[in-house]
């Protein structure tokens, strides 16, 4: 969120990039959404919701760094044999 005052001090170049790097965000908040159904998740207490939060970022930026458009696809293909997407992480 933009801090007040900020907006009347940016140039147009700075409110472009806030506009972008809001989007980015939106991007994967909609990603994970409609990939992972993360808004009817049940899970409400402690820190379960940040932290499959955080794995499901880790699992889409990885997805992403590797080329994969698809990112559904990309978690089904990678479902099915987990050694595929620890070498994505380099380890395997």
């Amino acid at each position: 969120m933009v801090h007040e005052g900020v907006a009347e001090q940016a140039t147009a170049a700075q409110l472009a990039e806030l506009v972008r790097d809001h989007w980015k965000i939106e991007a994967l908040h909609h990603v994970r959404d409609t990939t992972v159904a993360e808004d009817s998740s049940q899970l409400r207490t402690g820190n379960a919701p940040r932290v499959v939060a955080t794995w499901r970022n880790l699992a889409i930026g990885v997805l992403r760094t590797a080329g994969v458009k698809n990112i559904a696809a990309g978690l089904r293909r990678n479902a099915r044999d987990p050694r595929r997407f620890l070498a994505l992480l380099g380890l395997r």
